[in-house]
C-alpha cells in the first residue's frame, strides 16, 4: 500500500522554514565531510562508495514508496547523460576539496544556478532576465574575490582545487539542464536520482586509481564522515528536498539557497580551522545576494 498523496500548500509554514534551514546546514556541512572523509580514503574511492551505498537506499525507497524503476520511459539514454555529468562533477568535488579549503570551495560550487540560466538561455529558449544577470555579476565578482584572497590560501595547489570546484559547478549545471530538456523532467525525481547515483558509481570506478592509494589515514572520524555523507546527506536529505518540492512552491524554496554557502564558510572554519578572511564574506555576500536575487527573478 503506498502513502498517501502529498498536500500541496500555497507558501511556507514553520515546517517548511525549520527543514529548509536543516537541509542548508546539512549541505553547506557536506563540504567538510568531504574533507574529513578524503583524509582517510582516497577521495575517488569514496566518491563511488557514496553513490553506491545511496542508490540502494534510494531503490529502497523506491520500493516502499511504490515507484516503478523499470518501465520504458524513454528516459534511459538521458538518465545514463545524467549519471556520467554526475559522477565527472563529484570527482572534481572530492578531488577538489583535496587541493583546497572547504570554505573557498563550497562558495566555487554554490555558483551553479548561474551556469544552469546562462545554459538555459542558449539551450532551452528560458530568457536570461536583467535580474538574472544582475545575480550573475554579482556572483562572479565573489568568484573573482575568492580567487584573490591570498590569506585563506592554504598553498599554490588550492588556487587548481578551486578551478576544480568551479568546473564542478558548471558540470552540475549541465546535469541539471539534461534533467530539464529530457524526458527526465516527466518521471519522479527519486528515479532521476537513482540514475544520477547508479551509473556515477560505474563509470567512477575505474578511475580510482589515478587519485592513490584506497587508504590513507583511516580512523573512526573519516568513516564516520563517509557514512554521513552516503547514508544522510544524499539518501536522506535528497529525499526530504523531494518531498518538500511536491508539497510547497519551488520559488519559495529556492530563497533558501544562499544558506548553503554560508553554512559551508562558517563550518570550514569552526570546525576545520580554516581562516575566514575579510575577502572569503564579501565574497559570500556577492554570492549569496546573487542566488537571492536569481531566486526572486524565476517569480
Amino acid at each position: 500500500m503506498n502513502p498517501p498523496a502529498a498536500v500541496r500548500h500555497d507558501r511556507l509554514d514553520g515546517f517548511a522554514v525549520a527543514a529548509m534551514i536543516g537541509l542548508t546546514m546539512t549541505w553547506g556541512f557536506n563540504q567538510v565531510a568531504i574533507k574529513i572523509g578524503n583524509g582517510g580514503f582516497n577521495p575517488l574511492a569514496v566518491a563511488v562508495f557514496r553513490a553506491a551505498l545511496a542508490s540502494l537506499l534510494v531503490a529502497l525507497w523506491c520500493r516502499y514508496r511504490g515507484i516503478p524503476l523499470f518501465d520504458r520511459d524513454g528516459a534511459l539514454v538521458a538518465g545514463i547523460v545524467a549519471g556520467v555529468l554526475f559522477g565527472a562533477e563529484f570527482a572534481l568535488i572530492f578531488i577538489g576539496l583535496d587541493l583546497t579549503t572547504a570554505a573557498r570551495g563550497v562558495l566555487m560550487v554554490n555558483t551553479m544556478p548561474f551556469f544552469v540560466a546562462a545554459g538555459a538561455h542558449l539551450w532551452l529558449g528560458e530568457r536570461l532576465t536583467s535580474l538574472k544577470l544582475v545575480g550573475m555579476a554579482l556572483a562572479f565578482s565573489g568568484v573573482a574575490l575568492v580567487f584573490s584572497d591570498k590569506l585563506s590560501l592554504p598553498d599554490s595547489r588550492a588556487l587548481i582545487g578551486d578551478g576544480l570546484m568551479l568546473g564542478a559547478a558548471a558540470l552540475w549545471a549541465a546535469t541539471t539542464l539534461v534533467i530539464k530538456g529530457s524526458r527526465l523532467s516527466a518521471i519522479a525525481a527519486e528515479k532521476v536520482l537513482l540514475y544520477q547515483l547508479a551509473v556515477s558509481a560505474v563509470v567512477t570506478a575505474p578511475f580510482v586509481g589515478l587519485a592513490g592509494p584506497l587508504m590513507r589515514a583511516v580512523a573512526p572520524l573519516p568513516i564516520a564522515a563517509v557514512l554521513f555523507q552516503a547514508m544522510f546527506v544524499v539518501a536522506f536529505t535528497y529525499v526530504v528536498w523531494f518531498g518538500l518540492m511536491r508539497r510547497y512552491p519551488a520559488s519559495a524554496l529556492s530563497n533558501f539557497a544562499f544558506l548553503s554557502p554560508a553554512f559551508g564558510v562558517l563550518s570550514g572554519g569552526l570546525l576545520l580551522g580554516e581562516p575566514l578572511t575579510w575577502r572569503l564574506f564579501a565574497a559570500l555576500a556577492l554570492i549569496g545576494l546573487g542566488l537571492y536575487i536569481a531566486g526572486r527573478a524565476k517569480r
